[in-house]
């Protein structure tokens, strides 16, 4: 069954065809361009916040200096934001050679590639989050049961950097939850396609 131009599957997934196809694909192109431009600035500027971040205090005559390899989970928020960067620029390179080109993406294998890559790279961003997140917690507030003592006192500038790069970090969290979205539904509309034309071929016999 179709509707202005518009099928829709067993599942109740839109399927497009034609010009349709071609329309619906230049916009989750450009969606996809501005997501992924968002993820690639945003992660470098992250990086580069909580990489670069640095405090001195002398406490009873030592000095002790506060960076982000004091902590893992820092050290894993840089490398994952660096990884989120690169790898958004690799497709901001495809998304504008595809656009300029005009060309429509019909190679299931490559649309597997591309929603594998975003799933992983979600699912890291949302760890390298959270993991930060609950560091910076304990960081702010302590932990009196643990007699971990609130650092963020001593270290007010280093958290408050921190937190600045843990922000934007959260940004590019969900723009790369979103762009796994854009890529599973670029992903499935290409076998809602295929099970429409299956039916075609099934009735002509």
């Amino acid at each position: 069954m179709s509707y202005l131009g518009v099928g829709v599957s067993p599942g109740n997934v839109p399927v497009y065809h034609g010009s349709d196809l071609k329309v619906v694909d230049r916009r989750v192109r450009v969606a996809e361009l501005i997501l992924r431009s968002v993820i690639c600035g945003l992660a470098l500027v992250a990086a580069v916040l909580v990489a670069t971040d640095t405090q001195v205090k002398e406490i009873f005559t030592v000095r002790k200096e506060a960076k982000f390899t004091d902590m893992k989970s820092l050290e894993f928020l840089v490398v994952a934001n660096g990884i989120a960067a690169a790898y958004s620029l690799i497709h901001i390179v495809r998304c504008v050679v595809g656009m300029i080109r005009g060309s429509v993406v019909l190679n299931k294998a490559l649309a597997w590639v591309i929603f594998s890559g975003d799933q992983v790279m979600a699912y890291m961003t949302v760890a390298a989050v959270g993991a930060a997140a609950q560091s910076a917690a304990f960081a702010k507030l302590g932990e009196a049961e643990l007699q971990w003592m609130k650092i963020c006192v001593m270290y007010d500038k280093f958290c408050n950097q921190v937190g600045e790069g843990i922000g934007s970090s959260v940004i590019v969290c969900v723009s790369m939850v979103m762009v796994s979205g854009l890529s599973a539904f670029s992903l499935f509309r290409l076998y809602g396609g295929g099970n429409k034309r299956g039916r075609k071929t099934s009735a002509a016999w």
